[in-house]
């Protein structure tokens, strides 16, 4: 059994804003907590934009990045030479390295099947059906899984917390600011950002688990708001469709084109 320590990581409050984020207030606590996750930063904070965050990963971090890693591998492309790692062997950029492969040669629908593919084979038989019945689409589902989404995948996003959303007119504890996104600060990749985290995500909670989650990521501060009982819009009308890429920082960015290519089919 891995044993895990939370610290408790004061953040200043500040006047910082995210686009889209009106229905979204961060629940603080003395003062505003996020969850410390093995940040090896001397301020304890995520490094400003445009550098990238130093982690301190322990062996659960390692094993869950290991997992991931070995399951996206047998969709990764011939010029990946990342096989045949030990357990212990992979690291974060690894399991970037990973992504990236799979992204290359593949569309935008393609990357995405990738990702619920590998989503569903980390499952038991027949989870998504007791999901439905234990968490069925209410306040407090909504509630608990933005609780449980802080503790459980700090080593993929980074440090977040629970904050205040209002979904159909309704004030609840069901969403979760994530800092700065570990995953799209390390690719440096909008298309990876949005085609292998952002839509299979969204589109997993909702379709095959029946618990609508929409996800708001802040390209200008790698910053990410997920709200649990709302329903995403459709591609076409989400701002991020239109997202250009990260030219200074993306390794497979197009600076000719205004839209990540990525994001197109």
């Amino acid at each position: 059994m891995v044993v895990l320590s939370y610290q408790v990581l004061h953040f200043p409050k500040t006047n910082h804003h995210h686009r889209r984020s009106s229905t979204i207030k961060p629940h603080h606590r003395h003062g505003g907590n996020f969850l410390r996750c093995g940040i090896a930063e001397p301020s304890g904070q995520p490094a400003p934009m445009g550098q990238k965050t130093k982690y301190n990963d322990g062996v659960f971090e390692k094993v869950f990045m290991s997992l991931f890693a070995r399951k996206m591998e047998k969709f990764s492309g011939k010029g990946y030479k990342g096989q045949n790692k030990g357990l212990f062997d992979y690291d974060y950029d690894s399991f970037v390295d990973v992504s990236r492969s799979v992204m290359i040669g593949r569309n935008r629908i393609q990357q995405q099947e990738v990702v619920r593919e590998v989503l569903m084979s980390m499952l038991p038989p027949g989870a998504p059906e007791q999901f439905k019945k234990l968490f069925p689409p209410t306040k407090w589902a909504a509630e608990f899984n933005a609780a449980l989404t802080v503790p459980f995948f700090h080593w993929l996003v980074g440090p977040s917390e629970v904050v205040e959303v209002e979904v159909n007119g309704v004030k609840q504890k069901s969403g979760v600011l994530i800092k700065k996104c570990r995953y799209l600060e390390n690719s440096g990749c909008v298309g990876m950002c949005v085609n292998m985290c952002k839509i299979p995500t969204q589109d997993f909670f909702t379709n095959e688990f029946g618990l609508p989650l929409t996800m708001i990521p802040n390209f200008e501060d790698m910053s990410c708001e997920m709200v649990y009982g709302q329903a995403p819009p459709k591609f076409e009308e989400d701002p991020v469709a239109k997202q250009p890429c990260f030219t200074d920082i993306c390794s497979v960015a197009n600076t000719s084109s205004s839209i990540c290519p990525k994001l197109q089919v």
